[in-house]
Order: C-alpha cells, then structure tokens, then sequence
C-alpha cells in the first residue's frame, strides 16, 4: 500500500467536508461527502442524496464513484469521507455494506485506502480488505 501525503489527505477530507455542504438529507439530516482519488490523481467527489422512499437514496461515496466510472476511471486510490449531523464533522464515518462492494468491484481490496477524520481531528486510515473482509467477488 502506497502511504498518501499529509498534504493530499487533508485535501481529501477538505473535498469531502465541502461535498458535505451540498448534501441532500432532509429525512436523515446526517449529511455525508465524499473525495475519491483516482490513480492518475483526479478527484470524483460525491453527498449524500436521499429519497422520501428511501431506497432510492444515494450515499455520498457511491455518487463520487459513479460519477469517476461514467467518465471512464477504474483505477482507484483513496476515499476520504465524512459525515455528521447539521452538515458538521461528527464521528467517524465509515461507508455503509453496499458502498464496501462498490468499492469491492472496482479497487484493490489490500491497497485500496479509506480515509475519515471527526470532529477532533483524529484520522483513521483502514483499506478495503479491513473494511470488507469477505467481499463477494465473481
């Protein structure tokens, strides 16, 4: 696993924290932004979009996702996300199961980096294979 810069994950978390400035979550009112980074070093970033229906909602880490592969990227690095009440940096925020197999069809299960920081300051970096230990894979 290749380590990312101080620089580039303050960056990331940067991206996020203003992707969580747009999220739509009148339901949940948690709000979540993602900084995906890809291997060329393009930035995808994504919010949280819910749904009064629910199941139709969108987490902020598939919509960065999404948006990279409709445009061609399936390469990889880093994911930084953060989340929390009133659009605030909470807890740690970690992707939900459906985002961990997203991440799982199209990243590197042991160097694939995901990245979220609180409201403290403090950073925890896991890879996917922590995360998603048993992904279902074809």
């Amino acid at each position: 696993m290749t380590e990312l810069s101080g620089e580039m994950i303050d960056t990331l978390i940067g991206k996020a924290h203003d992707m969580q400035q747009k999220s739509y979550c009148p339901y949940s009112h948690f709000a979540v932004g993602a900084a995906l980074l890809t291997a060329e070093g393009r930035i995808y970033t994504g919010c949280n979009i819910e749904n009064a229906a629910y199941s139709p909602s969108n987490c902020a880490e598939r919509t960065a996702f999404f948006k990279a592969v409709s445009e061609g990227e399936r390469d990889f690095r880093a994911i930084a996300i953060v989340g929390g009440k009133n659009r605030e940096i909470g807890e740690l925020c970690f992707p939900c199961g459906v985002c961990r197999q997203v991440m799982s069809e199209f990243c590197r299960r042991d160097d694939f980096q995901i990245i979220t920081r609180n409201s403290a300051g403090t950073t925890v970096i896991r890879t996917l294979k922590e995360l998603l230990p048993d992904s279902f894979e074809l």
